[in-house]
């Protein structure tokens, strides 16, 4: 399960991905239209400047902005950068990788292996999913729901 920083900075990034390139947003704007606190969301935008993602204008007419195109930024890393390893198992992951204290045989154990496989696939979708393709999904998802559901 996302953490709900994890949550909020995927909100972020989609909310900053929808403005237009390298325009600075104030964090209060951000905030407001997202319904994350102040507070918390300096926190995030904090994570996400140093992991890259994001960048920062001081001053009058400053506030955030997308550092990299939003085709560049995927789920994998966001949901790294908050909460470390995708794997279910801590034997299965890559940057993270920790022995299992229960296994006897890592090479001839089914249940790692299956979770591998999990792992491999969830990374690759997680991967696909940049936010460009949240900003394309949402727009085609508003534009199929009818006037009077909106």
């Amino acid at each position: 399960m996302l953490s709900k920083k994890a949550k909020y900075g995927i909100n972020a990034l989609v909310y900053l991905a929808q403005q237009p390139v390298n325009e600075p947003i104030h964090i209060n704007t951000i905030a407001t239209n997202e319904n994350i606190s102040r507070k918390f969301l300096e926190s995030i935008l904090l994570v996400l400047r140093n992991a890259g993602m994001v960048n920062s204008k001081k001053g009058k007419d400053g506030g955030y902005y997308l550092s990299l195109p939003p085709e560049e930024i995927n789920m994998a890393d966001v949901m790294r950068t908050f909460d470390g390893p995708i794997a279910l198992l801590p034997c299965v992951t890559h940057k993270y990788y920790q022995k299992c204290n229960e296994c006897k045989d890592e090479a001839h154990c089914g249940i790692r292996d299956i979770f591998s496989d999990i792992r491999r696939e969830t990374v690759r979708m997680l991967k696909d999913a940049s936010l460009a393709e949240i900003v394309k999904r949402a727009n085609t998802l508003i534009e199929t729901v009818p006037a009077e559901e909106q």
